[in-house]
């Protein structure tokens, strides 16, 4: 069986981040599509697992980036035979789209350094069992979705009932933890989020964000490293690779 990992992004600016420095340090293999560029999609299922991660579209919006409806056809197709899945924001929200929930805009965007509770289905997942109970999330969305049927949830927000969920060996998480404070900067050099920040949390609110993100960074960086490894060890089930 191959360990490479497949990476599906929809925007240049949101790679895998602390996600793929975890994958990197297992000596594993990344091949990397560019969705919103046009590359072709890979079936999931030649990879090891897939990583789906975020992006400014909604999950809805078919019409005007056709290649959604050709990524939720084959990544409903791939949760549904088992393959494992990890989406993040966009991500998590293509994967419910995929498996028949609906998606929609929310009532307010959620937005900032923002903690979400553990449910008491998480205490037996194999990814999120021994993890804390809360712990801080950034949230940068509007959208939000329904729990999948055959899904389980595993943790929600004040402002946000669905904020993980898992469903077979596919788990989808609306908030990041892998983002630097360098990378949260790279977002706000696009103009679509930037404009979004700033009418959401006014003048100056890139800059906030950012010392947000590098205050809690000691926090959040270690738990997606840690979560992120015993989803490959316990669910992915792919073994580190000898360096050299």
């Amino acid at each position: 069986m191959t360990s490479t990992l497949l990476a599906l992004q929809h925007i240049a600016c949101e790679p895998p981040a602390a996600f793929e420095d975890e994958l990197v340090s297992r000596g594993l293999e990344l091949e990397r599509v560019e969705l919103d560029e046009g590359e072709p999609l890979p079936d999931p299922r030649d990879f090891a697992a897939t990583i789906v991660m975020g992006g400014p579209m909604g999950a809805y919006d078919e019409a005007t980036h056709r290649w959604l409806v050709e990524e939720k056809r084959l990544i409903g197709e791939a949760a549904r035979a088992g393959h494992p899945i990890w989406g993040v924001c966009l991500g998590a929200q293509v994967l419910a789209g995929a498996l028949g929930a609906r998606v929609y805009a929310g009532e307010e965007a959620e937005v900032g350094l923002l903690p979400v509770e553990l449910t008491a289905a998480a205490a037996e997942d194999p990814v999120f069992g021994d993890g804390p109970s809360s712990f801080p999330t950034l949230q940068w969305h509007g959208d939000s979705f329904d729990l999948p049927g055959g899904a389980t949830l595993l943790a929600s927000s004040p402002a946000y009932r669905q904020q993980a969920f898992r469903f077979e060996r596919a788990y989808g998480l609306q908030f990041h933890l892998e983002v630097t404070p360098e990378l949260a900067c790279e977002w706000g050099e696009v103009p679509a989020y930037a404009e979004s920040l700033e009418k959401i949390r006014g003048a100056g609110a890139l800059d906030r964000l950012v010392d947000e993100v590098r205050a809690h960074a000691n926090a959040t960086i270690p738990l997606a490293r840690r979560l992120f490894g015993r989803w490959l060890e316990r669910v992915v089930r792919v073994q580190a690779q000898p360096s050299g």
